[in-house]
């Protein structure tokens, strides 16, 4: 598995909320398939409400989420 860096923004009934998140997955798919599932069921937004505007690939020393860095084995 692979560590990735989401960010993007989402449409909150008030505002634009931006996110940033870690997430580690197998490739850039998949990894988009759980930010948008993950942020759609926490926040109860629909898919189309969820703009990505970067996902990239980390390095395991730069990781700091301890989820993401036991998943990935570093």
């Amino acid at each position: 598995m692979k560590a990735f860096r989401v960010t993007g923004t989402f449409d909150d009934p008030r505002k634009i909320q931006p996110f940033s998140i870690e997430m580690a997955a197998e490739d850039e798919a998949s990894v988009k398939e759980k930010v948008v599932s993950t942020i759609g069921s926490r926040h109860k937004m629909k898919r189309r409400q969820i703009q990505i505007s970067k996902i990239e690939e980390i390095p395991a020393d730069q990781v700091e989420s301890h989820l993401v860095k036991y998943q990935i084995g570093a």
